[in-house]
C-alpha cells in the first residue's frame, strides 16, 4: 500500500497486541477519509443501541459484504442498513491493502466497521466475538484526533492505556484477539483531519 511509512510494529507487552504507530502518512490518511466521507454519504452515520436498549457514545456505519450492528434483537453482523436497509458500501482497497500486508490472513475481510467518536464518546471494555472464527485477526486503523485505548488480557487483570494517533494501526491476533479493548476518551483537537473534528476507526473482520 502506498502512503505506509517505515514505521515498525512496537513491543506493547501483550501477547498478540500488534501496533505499528504512524503507519499511513498524512496523504494516506487523508486519501481514506475521503473513501469513508463517500462511502459514509450512501451508508449514513446512525445512533445504535444496545439490546438493553441503551444509546451508544459513537455512531456507526459499516462497510463490505456484512455490517456488525447493535440494537434491541442483539449483536450480529447482516448485509444491509438497518436504517436504508441498502448493502453495506464496498471496502476501500486500501484497507484490503492493509488487511494483507500486515495480517497475513489468507482470506480476505468481509466487515468494517466505522466508528466515528466526536468529543465526549467512547467505548466501554468489551471483546470482539460475534465472529465466526475466533482466531482470524482484528485489524484498526486510527483516523483523526487521538484517543486513549484501554487494553487488557481476555481472562481479566490489569489493563493498560495506549494513546492512539491518527495514522497508528493496530491488531488483535493470537492470544490478544479475544482481549478487552475499549476508548477511555477523546482528546479533541488533537488533529484536524476530520471534518467537525473527532475520530473515525476502522475496525476490519473476518465475520463469516
Amino acid at each position: 500500500m502506498t502512503g505506509m511509512t517505515r514505521a515498525a510494529q512496537i513491543d506493547t507487552g501483550l501477547d498478540g497486541f500488534r501496533l505499528w504507530p504512524g503507519l499511513l502518512d498524512s496523504a494516506a490518511q487523508a486519501e481514506l477519509v475521503a473513501a469513508i466521507l463517500t462511502a459514509i454519504a450512501a451508508a449514513p452515520l446512525y445512533a445504535p443501541t444496545t439490546p438493553g436498549g441503551r444509546p451508544f457514545s459513537v455512531r456507526m456505519t459499516n462497510l463490505g459484504p456484512l455490517g456488525w450492528v447493535s440494537d434491541r434483537a442483539g449483536y450480529r453482523y447482516q448485509p444491509t442498513h438497518p436504517v436504508t436497509g441498502l448493502a453495506w458500501p464496498p471496502i476501500p482497497p486500501p484497507l484490503l491493502d492493509l488487511w494483507h500486508e500486515l495480517t497475513g490472513w489468507a482470506e480476505p475481510p468481509d466487515a468494517c466497521l466505522v466508528n466515528l467518536y466526536r468529543e465526549g464518546a467512547k467505548m466501554g471494555l468489551h471483546q470482539d466475538r460475534d465472529e465466526a472464527d475466533l482466531t482470524a485477526p482484528v485489524l484498526s486503523v486510527s483516523l483523526g484526533d487521538a484517543a486513549m485505548f484501554r487494553i487488557g488480557p481476555a481472562g481479566g487483570g490489569p489493563t493498560r492505556a495506549i494513546r492512539l494517533s491518527s495514522g497508528d494501526v493496530c491488531a488483535l491476533t493470537g492470544p490478544a484477539r479475544l482481549a478487552r479493548h475499549g476508548i477511555d476518551r477523546i482528546i479533541g483537537g488533537s488533529s484536524r483531519l476530520i471534518p467537525g473534528g473527532g475520530r473515525i476507526n476502522l475496525t476490519l473482520r473476518r465475520a463469516r
